[in-house]
């Protein structure tokens, strides 16, 4: 059931040449650290796991799938999970899949309450993020906030809408598609899809 719901730290290493980006990250990094959402041992395995990106290219390509081809996104709402298994990712915790579409009057944002339930088909392991308390807890009653804290900033008028998955239900946001992508290859597309984009802690990128 959705729930309803209304930093920038910088690193500065004198000179190490990171780019804008990697600051970025650095900071994100910091500040989640510092909220509790992610143990600081853990930091490593997970930028290993989101930089090689296994599992969450496959719920990439859905995504990219559903922003050039409309009938396969009406497929998506009416049927995800049969949908995202004809182009062969299913199995276990991804038996019952829901896809939750961002418009720019609703952003979807996803969260298990109870444990960590999570779609392995189309987005690999879950981030140690996903399963911490912090998340699990603040997401349904400060949901703006800790958009905030992932440096998601979302308008007044943009309703947020708080999905929480469970064993028997797994969802997927299909984010909205980045404006001047209209040239691109699907496979062009899927690469602007990020893994955050795809729980709604975070947008796919915009086009370079």
């Amino acid at each position: 059931m959705p729930h309803d719901g209304h930093h920038h730290h910088d690193d500065d290493h004198g000179g190490s040449g990171l780019s804008p980006i990697a600051l970025r990250v650095k900071a994100l990094e910091s500040l989640l650290v510092e909220k509790g959402y992610v143990d600081p041992k853990a930091l490593d395995v997970l930028i290993e796991t989101y930089e090689t990106k296994i599992g969450p290219r496959n719920g990439a390509r859905v995504v990219a799938r559903a922003w050039v081809d409309d009938g396969f996104a009406d497929w998506l709402k009416r049927d995800a999970t049969a949908a995202i298994a004809s182009m062969g990712y299913q199995g276990r915790q991804g038996e019952h899949m829901v896809a939750l579409f961002n418009t720019p009057g609703i952003h979807n944002m996803v969260v298990c309450t109870l444990c960590s339930c999570y779609p392995w088909p189309v987005l690999g392991l879950p981030p140690v993020w996903y399963k911490s308390m912090p998340y699990r807890s603040r997401a349904v009653i400060e949901p703006r906030e800790v958009l905030k804290d992932f440096g998601l900033d979302m308008p007044g008028d943009r309703e947020v809408r708080v999905w929480d998955s469970t064993a028997e239900i797994r969802y997927l946001v299909i984010p909205e598609r980045p404006a001047g992508t209209e040239g691109l290859t699907e496979e062009q597309l899927a690469q602007l899809v990020t893994r955050d984009s795809m729980i709604g802690t975070g947008l796919a990128k915009p086009h370079p």
